[in-house]
Protein backbone atom coordinates (compact mmCIF):
# COMPACT_ATOMS: atom_id res chain seq x y z
CA UNK A 1 0.00 0.00 0.00
CA UNK A 2 1.24 3.49 -0.81
CA UNK A 3 1.13 6.16 1.88
CA UNK A 4 -0.57 9.18 0.35
CA UNK A 5 -0.22 11.22 3.56
CA UNK A 6 3.56 11.31 3.11
CA UNK A 7 3.03 13.00 -0.24
CA UNK A 8 0.43 15.35 1.22
CA UNK A 9 2.85 16.48 3.91
CA UNK A 10 5.55 17.10 1.31
CA UNK A 11 3.43 19.10 -1.12
CA UNK A 12 0.84 20.51 1.23
CA UNK A 13 3.32 22.83 2.91
CA UNK A 14 3.05 25.21 -0.02
CA UNK A 15 -0.70 25.65 0.26
CA UNK A 16 -0.39 28.81 2.31
CA UNK A 17 1.36 30.52 -0.56
CA UNK A 18 -1.83 30.49 -2.69
CA UNK A 19 -3.83 33.66 -3.13
CA UNK A 20 -6.75 33.97 -0.74
CA UNK A 21 -9.21 34.66 -3.55
CA UNK A 22 -9.05 31.08 -4.85
CA UNK A 23 -11.79 28.64 -3.96
CA UNK A 24 -9.45 25.67 -3.96
CA UNK A 25 -5.80 24.98 -3.38
CA UNK A 26 -4.85 22.75 -6.27
CA UNK A 27 -1.18 22.31 -7.07
CA UNK A 28 0.70 20.07 -9.43
CA UNK A 29 1.96 16.66 -8.35
CA UNK A 30 5.35 15.84 -9.86
CA UNK A 31 5.89 12.89 -12.16
CA UNK A 32 8.22 11.27 -9.63
CA UNK A 33 5.70 11.68 -6.81
CA UNK A 34 2.93 10.14 -8.92
CA UNK A 35 5.07 7.29 -10.30
CA UNK A 36 4.47 4.66 -7.57
CA UNK A 37 0.70 5.18 -7.76
CA UNK A 38 0.72 4.80 -11.52
CA UNK A 39 2.84 1.65 -11.25
CA UNK A 40 0.37 0.17 -8.77
CA UNK A 41 -2.54 0.74 -11.15
CA UNK A 42 -0.49 -0.75 -13.99
CA UNK A 43 0.11 -3.87 -11.90
CA UNK A 44 -3.64 -4.19 -11.30
CA UNK A 45 -4.37 -3.81 -15.01
CA UNK A 46 -1.80 -6.47 -15.94
CA UNK A 47 -3.38 -8.95 -13.53
CA UNK A 48 -6.83 -8.22 -14.95
CA UNK A 49 -5.48 -8.78 -18.47
CA UNK A 50 -4.18 -12.19 -17.39
CA UNK A 51 -7.50 -13.15 -15.79
CA UNK A 52 -9.48 -12.24 -18.92
CA UNK A 53 -7.06 -13.49 -21.54
CA UNK A 54 -9.17 -16.55 -22.40
CA UNK A 55 -12.29 -14.38 -22.85
CA UNK A 56 -10.93 -11.32 -24.64
CA UNK A 57 -7.88 -9.10 -24.68
CA UNK A 58 -7.41 -5.36 -24.30
CA UNK A 59 -4.73 -2.71 -24.37
CA UNK A 60 -4.62 0.32 -22.10
CA UNK A 61 -3.24 3.80 -22.02
CA UNK A 62 -3.16 6.51 -19.39
CA UNK A 63 -4.97 9.60 -20.59
CA UNK A 64 -5.80 13.00 -19.19
CA UNK A 65 -3.66 14.69 -16.58
CA UNK A 66 -1.38 11.71 -15.89
CA UNK A 67 -0.40 11.43 -19.54
CA UNK A 68 0.43 15.16 -19.66
CA UNK A 69 2.24 15.36 -16.32
CA UNK A 70 -0.54 17.67 -15.12
CA UNK A 71 -1.88 15.74 -12.12
CA UNK A 72 -3.26 18.15 -9.54
CA UNK A 73 -4.36 17.70 -5.96
CA UNK A 74 -5.98 19.84 -3.28
CA UNK A 75 -4.66 18.41 -0.02
CA UNK A 76 -7.09 20.50 2.03
CA UNK A 77 -10.04 18.35 0.86
CA UNK A 78 -11.06 14.74 1.36
CA UNK A 79 -10.33 13.81 -2.26
CA UNK A 80 -6.88 12.78 -3.39
CA UNK A 81 -5.54 12.87 -6.90
CA UNK A 82 -6.69 10.52 -9.59
CA UNK A 83 -5.67 8.80 -12.82
CA UNK A 84 -7.62 8.16 -16.01
CA UNK A 85 -7.14 5.05 -18.12
CA UNK A 86 -8.72 3.92 -21.39
CA UNK A 87 -9.18 0.17 -21.83
CA UNK A 88 -9.23 -0.57 -25.58
CA UNK A 89 -11.18 -3.80 -26.10
CA UNK A 90 -10.24 -6.17 -28.92
CA UNK A 91 -13.34 -7.67 -30.52
CA UNK A 92 -15.73 -5.44 -28.59
CA UNK A 93 -18.58 -6.28 -30.97
CA UNK A 94 -18.59 -9.87 -29.72
CA UNK A 95 -19.91 -8.82 -26.29
CA UNK A 96 -22.70 -6.64 -25.01
CA UNK A 97 -21.62 -3.38 -23.34
CA UNK A 98 -23.17 -4.54 -20.07
CA UNK A 99 -21.33 -7.86 -20.10
CA UNK A 100 -18.03 -6.18 -20.88
CA UNK A 101 -18.29 -3.61 -18.13
CA UNK A 102 -19.52 -6.01 -15.47
CA UNK A 103 -16.90 -8.67 -16.09
CA UNK A 104 -14.10 -6.09 -16.04
CA UNK A 105 -15.47 -4.65 -12.80
CA UNK A 106 -15.52 -8.12 -11.23
CA UNK A 107 -11.93 -8.79 -12.23
CA UNK A 108 -10.72 -5.41 -10.97
CA UNK A 109 -12.42 -6.12 -7.64
CA UNK A 110 -10.81 -9.54 -7.47
CA UNK A 111 -7.36 -8.02 -7.91
CA UNK A 112 -7.74 -4.67 -6.12
CA UNK A 113 -9.84 -5.37 -3.01
CA UNK A 114 -7.14 -7.63 -1.43
CA UNK A 115 -4.76 -4.71 -1.92
CA UNK A 116 -6.96 -2.50 0.27
CA UNK A 117 -9.11 -0.78 -2.35
CA UNK A 118 -12.85 -0.28 -2.05
CA UNK A 119 -15.10 -2.17 -4.45
CA UNK A 120 -15.44 -0.59 -7.89
CA UNK A 121 -18.12 2.03 -8.48
CA UNK A 122 -20.15 1.84 -11.68
CA UNK A 123 -20.14 5.44 -12.88
CA UNK A 124 -21.82 6.89 -15.95
CA UNK A 125 -18.71 6.93 -18.14
CA UNK A 126 -16.17 4.94 -16.18
CA UNK A 127 -15.34 2.32 -13.58
CA UNK A 128 -14.00 4.12 -10.52
CA UNK A 129 -11.50 2.45 -8.20
CA UNK A 130 -10.70 4.24 -4.93
CA UNK A 131 -8.19 3.79 -2.15
CA UNK A 132 -9.74 5.17 1.02
CA UNK A 133 -8.16 5.71 4.41
CA UNK A 134 -9.06 3.63 7.44
CA UNK A 135 -11.88 5.99 8.42
CA UNK A 136 -13.40 5.77 4.89
CA UNK A 137 -13.95 9.51 4.81
CA UNK A 138 -10.95 10.46 2.72
CA UNK A 139 -10.15 9.26 -0.79
CA UNK A 140 -6.39 8.82 -0.84
CA UNK A 141 -6.15 8.30 -4.61
CA UNK A 142 -8.25 6.78 -7.37
CA UNK A 143 -8.40 5.65 -10.97
CA UNK A 144 -11.18 5.96 -13.55
CA UNK A 145 -11.25 3.22 -16.18
CA UNK A 146 -13.17 3.95 -19.38
CA UNK A 147 -13.97 1.02 -21.68
CA UNK A 148 -13.53 2.22 -25.26
CA UNK A 149 -13.79 0.95 -28.82
CA UNK A 150 -11.81 2.55 -31.65
CA UNK A 151 -13.04 2.25 -35.22
CA UNK A 152 -13.05 3.92 -38.64
CA UNK A 153 -16.13 4.89 -40.63
CA UNK A 154 -16.58 4.14 -44.33
CA UNK A 155 -14.67 7.31 -45.20
CA UNK A 156 -11.64 6.32 -43.15
CA UNK A 157 -12.29 8.80 -40.36
CA UNK A 158 -11.29 7.66 -36.89
CA UNK A 159 -13.87 7.47 -34.12
CA UNK A 160 -14.01 6.34 -30.53
CA UNK A 161 -16.97 5.20 -28.47
CA UNK A 162 -17.22 4.37 -24.78
CA UNK A 163 -19.61 2.33 -22.65
CA UNK A 164 -22.21 4.67 -21.19
CA UNK A 165 -24.25 3.60 -18.16
CA UNK A 166 -27.70 5.23 -18.07
CA UNK A 167 -28.38 4.83 -14.37
CA UNK A 168 -32.07 5.70 -14.24
CA UNK A 169 -32.88 2.98 -16.78
CA UNK A 170 -30.06 0.61 -15.78
CA UNK A 171 -29.00 0.50 -19.42
CA UNK A 172 -25.54 0.12 -20.95
CA UNK A 173 -24.71 1.15 -24.50
CA UNK A 174 -21.89 2.35 -26.73
CA UNK A 175 -21.85 6.13 -26.97
CA UNK A 176 -19.75 8.21 -29.34
CA UNK A 177 -17.10 10.37 -27.74
CA UNK A 178 -18.14 14.04 -28.04
CA UNK A 179 -16.65 16.13 -30.81
CA UNK A 180 -13.42 17.77 -29.78
CA UNK A 181 -12.33 14.99 -27.43
CA UNK A 182 -9.10 14.78 -29.45
CA UNK A 183 -7.19 17.97 -28.76
CA UNK A 184 -3.80 16.65 -29.86
CA UNK A 185 -3.51 18.76 -33.06
CA UNK A 186 -3.91 21.92 -30.99
CA UNK A 187 -1.58 20.63 -28.27
CA UNK A 188 1.08 19.83 -30.88
CA UNK A 189 0.70 23.33 -32.32
CA UNK A 190 1.09 24.96 -28.89
CA UNK A 191 4.25 22.99 -28.12
CA UNK A 192 5.84 24.00 -31.43
CA UNK A 193 5.33 27.74 -30.89
CA UNK A 194 8.16 30.00 -29.68
CA UNK A 195 8.01 31.44 -26.22
CA UNK A 196 7.13 28.22 -24.37
CA UNK A 197 3.36 28.54 -24.58
CA UNK A 198 3.00 25.32 -22.62
CA UNK A 199 3.89 27.23 -19.44
CA UNK A 200 0.86 29.43 -20.19
CA UNK A 201 -1.25 26.26 -20.45
CA UNK A 202 -0.03 25.05 -17.06
CA UNK A 203 -0.72 28.40 -15.40
CA UNK A 204 -4.17 28.88 -16.95
CA UNK A 205 -5.32 25.31 -16.24
CA UNK A 206 -4.34 25.55 -12.58
CA UNK A 207 -6.06 28.93 -12.31
CA UNK A 208 -9.23 27.48 -13.82
CA UNK A 209 -9.22 24.56 -11.39
CA UNK A 210 -8.71 26.81 -8.39
CA UNK A 211 -11.50 29.19 -9.42
CA UNK A 212 -14.03 26.74 -10.84
CA UNK A 213 -17.50 27.42 -9.43
CA UNK A 214 -19.32 24.80 -11.52
CA UNK A 215 -19.16 21.47 -9.70
CA UNK A 216 -20.44 19.67 -12.81
CA UNK A 217 -17.50 20.89 -14.89
CA UNK A 218 -14.84 18.19 -14.84
CA UNK A 219 -11.09 18.52 -15.26
CA UNK A 220 -11.22 17.36 -18.88
CA UNK A 221 -13.58 20.24 -19.71
CA UNK A 222 -11.32 22.75 -17.96
CA UNK A 223 -8.35 21.38 -19.87
CA UNK A 224 -10.19 21.66 -23.19
CA UNK A 225 -11.13 25.26 -22.34
CA UNK A 226 -7.50 26.00 -21.52
CA UNK A 227 -6.16 24.58 -24.78
CA UNK A 228 -8.78 26.40 -26.87
CA UNK A 229 -8.18 29.73 -25.13
CA UNK A 230 -4.40 29.54 -25.51
CA UNK A 231 -4.84 28.71 -29.20
CA UNK A 232 -7.28 31.56 -29.77
CA UNK A 233 -5.02 34.04 -27.98
CA UNK A 234 -2.02 33.08 -30.10
CA UNK A 235 -3.48 32.90 -33.61
CA UNK A 236 -4.12 29.19 -34.07
CA UNK A 237 -5.69 28.31 -37.41
CA UNK A 238 -6.81 24.95 -38.79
Amino acid sequence: MIYYNDLAMTLGGRIGERKEKTMYHYEYVSRNAAKPYREEFEAIIHEVQDLLRDEFTFQYDFIGSSSRNMITCDFTTNKGFDFDVNLHINGADDYSPEDLKKVIMRMIDRVAVPRGYANCEDSTRVITLKMKNQFKSRIEYSCDFAIVNDYEDDKGRKHQEYIHFQKNQRRYYWNEQPKGYDLEPKVDWIKKQPGNLWDDVLDLYLDKKNNNTNLDKKSRALYAETINEICQQNGYKL
